[in-house]
């Protein structure tokens, strides 16, 4: 009997001990196993062993749009530091820039604009010149989010301004008297912080902050979770308290603090959501760290 005629369950069985390397050579002997074997099915317990494919802990797939071999194999190619080097776009002047990709478009900052440019489908190469430029600022830009409607920046002039990626409508979001190092925007709501070491809540229906939250140190990273009811701030970790700590949305109280054993200094650079209730921070202390917020105490579980 043929490989390829025993029922899928036992299939299913046999390939669940094969490993990265021998799915990928198996794929290759006939196009029967090869459409078997590129399922997601069979490449789910692999890509629970390799770090971000998109399978959380508890088994959710995170972007199930994309094949789960794809996610296994990029993972894999960056565990090996196999990579293609290219230079996108080139500039003359030393900046140190934010950028962001949403699906086809790559969104860059120069200075005090935002670029947006087109990610071309047949070479995947970057147009280099942009398609659309924001800007606004009398300073550099210091930090921008995308979202489907709207591109909010924050620049080192203190001003926060809200483009929308539809038509040529531009609000200003005055209050902090200077930089804004970090932001986050939600459904409408806007998390800004700045090295006025105040961090504030906006709604994209006002041009003054809903709510400031005096933080008595530099904000530097700030993430509102995916369930819009609480956001997390990282300060520059300067004084004596924890600089990662949560906040109720509504109430714009203080939740709880992260973690206790930041050396001073050790300032909170940037944070991401994996999950409702998995966070990623990273810092100046030079450690990445994963938290599950269900925990308490609540200490990074790597």
């Amino acid at each position: 009997m043929l490989l390829s005629q025993l029922p899928e369950d036992v299939l299913y069985h046999i390939l669940s001990h094969l490993d990265y390397t021998s799915l990928s050579r198996l794929s290759q002997v006939c196009k029967t196993i090869y459409h078997f074997v590129n399922r997601d099915a069979v490449w789910r317990k692999i890509a629970k062993e390799f770090l971000n494919t998109g399978i959380t802990r508890n088994g959710t797939d995170i972007y199930p749009s994309i094949p789960l071999k794809e996610r296994v194999k990029a993972a894999q190619n960056w565990y090996d530091g196999v990579c293609k080097r290219a230079i996108p776009l080139k500039w003359k002047t030393k900046l140190l820039p934010w950028l962001q990709l949403d699906g086809d478009t790559l969104f860059l900052s120069q200075a005090g604009d935002i670029g947006a440019h087109h990610l071309r489908h047949d070479s995947g190469k970057l147009q280099r010149n942009p398609f659309e430029i924001y800007s606004g600022h009398k300073g550099d830009v210091c930090r921008f989010v995308v979202t489907d409607f709207h591109l909010v920046s924050g620049g080192s002039d203190g001003r926060i301004l809200v483009h929308s990626r539809r038509g040529d409508m531009l609000m200003e979001l005055s209050g902090h008297n200077q930089e804004v190092n970090c932001l986050d925007s939600k459904d409408g709501l806007v998390i800004s912080g700045s090295r006025d070491r105040t961090a504030r809540i906006w709604t994209l229906t006002s041009g003054c902050p809903r709510d400031t939250i005096p933080m008595y140190d530099r904000v530097w990273s700030v993430a509102i979770s995916p369930t819009l009811r609480t956001f997390v701030t990282g300060t520059a970790c300067c004084e004596n308290f924890s600089p990662l700590r949560i906040w109720d949305v509504e109430r714009s109280e203080c939740v709880c603090s992260l973690g206790s054993e930041f050396r001073r200094g050790a300032g909170v650079l940037d944070m991401v959501f994996e999950s409702p209730f998995q966070l990623f921070t990273c810092s100046y202390d030079t450690f990445i760290r994963l938290w599950d917020l269900r925990l308490s105490p609540r200490r990074p579980l790597s």
